[in-house]
């Protein structure tokens, strides 16, 4: 499964070489940088550098970013859209529903222990009547945030491999670990925790 990760990461297209290697600058104001200042880091990225072929698997990041200014603006969104920035709880969610399919992403972050790193991901997955498509550019990326350089950079999945076939990963809005739903062939539904350890998750 992990092959199949890496090969839908490039599929995506999501950063430039030199982006990934480099990393980006958050900017932000204030003591420390909140959930919407790590969001707009992120996609504003995603879009250095762009080839056109990379268009169509950025689409939904680009809604997302269109959707965070018509918020700020006080503006509604479009039809069948829907956003949520919790910056209390470090946590964002972006919901696209087009008849029986939904488009989802979620975006949050964790203080790692040893007080100089956040760790940030960003979950897009696709579902249609509730189950997982494993869609072309569904994809669970994470990014190490250092506090001193205010720069984030991609980093390995910590501490598990991703999956995508027949599952779904949920980010925390509350708490610190992440929910990883099962379907097997009939529909039946079971459910893990990945729990956080301070750097990384383990079951």
């Amino acid at each position: 499964m992990k092959r199949l990760s890496l090969a839908i990461i490039l599929a995506c297209c999501t950063l430039a070489v030199a982006a990934q290697e480099d990393g980006f600058r958050v900017n932000y104001q204030g003591a420390k940088p909140i959930i919407k200042d790590f969001a707009c880091a992120y996609l504003a990225s995603l879009f250095v550098d762009v080839e056109e072929c990379d268009l169509e698997g950025l689409g939904l990041y680009a809604d997302l970013q269109e959707s965070i200014k018509c918020q700020d603006k006080g503006l509604p969104l479009e039809e069948n859209r829907t956003l949520t920035i919790d910056q209390k709880n470090g946590f964002l969610v972006y919901e696209h529903k087009h008849s029986e399919y939904l488009s989802r992403i979620e975006m949050c972050y964790w203080n790692e222990a040893d007080g100089k790193h956040k760790l940030f991901a960003c979950n897009r997955w696709s579902f249609e009547n509730g189950k997982p498509m494993t869609g072309q550019f569904d994809v669970l990326n994470f990014y190490r945030y250092d506090n001193a350089t205010k720069k984030m950079s991609w980093c390995e999945t910590p501490g598990f491999d991703v999956e995508y076939l027949d599952k779904a990963y949920a980010l925390p809005r509350t708490g610190k670990d992440i929910t990883v739903t099962t379907w097997d062939k009939n529909g039946k539904k079971t459910q893990k925790t990945l729990k956080w350890n301070g750097y990384g998750f383990s079951y």
